[in-house]
């Protein structure tokens, strides 16, 4: 049958599950304070729900943070892919991939200082669902060097699996000091001075 175009259900809107109120409570809350501050009274409290189904749903206080930090690092994954899409070259991608980084870490200063400062002290992090996203991450960058290394636009005589790392620990170093004490952080300017000194060491022989 169809409904008037004025027609409003009865049923009033479904409310958020329990699993998204604590959520959204533990991203309210790490605005606020540490993560090793807060407790899972406070998380109940805040959310309005039984403390208990933070056990139920994610097992403990930090399966909470790696599920909350899972979703916030998916979508992160899933932009910096799509945006690799299209582009041709790869010292183009690596810039891509580089200015996405410093870009990311700039948009939210409370999951920045959780991933590069709180959760790789937790042996836990290294199984969980968080780091698995992490690694697709660095392996779409991997995937770039290789390619580039394959097209002689990336010099061979290295690890590309070095190229990485070295890569990666430069983005997290260069925002580092900005996500502790809460700096400025221009994405632009970051990504052309690393870029000046990376991409001329990785370029080939016959380039240099």
């Amino acid at each position: 049958m169809n409904k008037p175009a004025n027609y409003s259900s009865t049923h009033p809107p479904a409310k958020p599950s329990g699993r998204t109120k604590l959520a959204n409570a533990l991203r309210q809350l790490l605005a606020q304070k540490d993560f090793s501050s807060i407790t899972t009274a406070e998380l109940s409290k805040t959310s309005g729900v039984n403390e208990a189904l933070i056990y139920r749903y994610f097992g403990d206080k930090r399966g909470l943070l790696h599920a909350v930090l899972s979703e916030y690092l998916e979508n992160f994954a899933e932009k910096t892919e799509w945006g690799l899409r299209g582009i041709e070259g790869a010292e183009n991608k690596l810039r891509k991939f580089i200015w996405s980084s410093i870009y990311f870490y700039d948009q939210d200063r409370v999951f920045s200082k959780i991933l590069l400062l709180e959760v790789r002290n937790y042996p836990g992090y290294f199984s969980s669902e968080t780091y698995e996203i992490v690694k697709h991450y660095c392996n779409l960058l991997l995937a770039v060097i290789e390619a580039g290394m394959e097209k002689n636009e990336i010099r061979s005589d290295i690890k590309a699996s070095s190229v990485r790392q070295i890569i990666l620990g430069g983005i997290e170093h260069l925002v580092l000091p900005a996500v502790i004490n809460d700096g400025p952080i221009d994405p632009d300017e970051l990504t052309e001075h690393f870029c000046t000194i990376i991409l001329k060491g990785l370029a080939p022989e016959s380039v240099n």
